[in-house]
């Protein structure tokens, strides 16, 4: 889908102890090394027991420095859950790419009732300040449906690779060397899935902006100019 090949991007991938953020991060780096680009990473993860922030960030180009990408300069945030994009958001450039999994994993300062989780238009409210370009995907719900939730960050991955250089050759031969044979097919399908909804979403945008376009010509077309009210 991306047509111009950067000379250095940055992504940042945000979720949950027990999403695969550091497993994705790390085959996000293997893609880009494989394919010339060199590549820095860095990951922080928070509390160790399921529910703790982990975020992990890949810079890609030539002759990376630092591994850590620095506030307002991620190109791509790709979140597994969706309260961890708007925690993140603040890296983001202006037009990045956002991809965020439409799932809540309420931490436990919510589940304490010390503060509330953001409504869905809070989140986009936020996430649109960033950018324009923001996909939400059922990836859990799609992981489940192939068979098991642990792969929704492979159907992340899939989303993902619709929008950097890599061809999906190259990535599946690289999940095909992390992830174990007998995992590996469901795997396969995930990504497949995440490129498809990807393709879907963008589909059902162009279809809208067709019947936009449609209607306001016929607007135009039977408007007499009269101002008769």
């Amino acid at each position: 889908m991306n047509e111009f090949i950067p000379s250095k991007f940055n992504v940042l991938i945000t979720g949950v102890g027990g999403q695969g953020v550091v497993l994705a991060g790390d085959i996000i780096g293997e893609i880009a090394l494989a394919t010339g680009f060199d590549v820095k990473k860095s990951d922080t993860i928070g509390m160790a027991q399921r529910g703790g922030s982990v975020v992990a960030h890949i810079r890609i180009g030539h002759d990376i420095g630092s591994p850590t990408i620095s506030r307002g300069e991620a190109d791509y945030l790709v979140a597994f859950e969706k309260l961890e994009a708007v925690r993140w958001a603040d890296y983001l450039k202006q037009g990045a790419i956002i991809l965020y999994n439409d799932q809540a994993i309420p931490p436990l300062s919510v589940s304490r009732g010390e503060t509330t989780y953001p409504s869905d238009e809070r989140i986009m409210i936020t996430l649109s300040q960033y950018s324009t370009d923001i996909f939400s995907l059922p990836a859990g719900l799609l992981a489940s449906e192939i068979g098991n939730v642990k792969i929704l960050n492979t159907v992340m991955l899939g989303a993902l690779s619709m929008f950097l250089p890599f061809s999906p050759e190259g990535w599946k031969k690289v999940l095909a060397d992390r992830i174990p044979q007998k995992l590996l097919s469901k795997n396969l399908d995930a990504f497949d899935t995440g490129r498809k909804q990807i393709m879907k979403i963008m589909t059902e945008l162009a279809d809208e902006q067709e019947k936009l376009a449609f209607t306001e010509a016929l607007e135009h077309h039977y408007d007499d100019g009269c101002g008769c009210g």
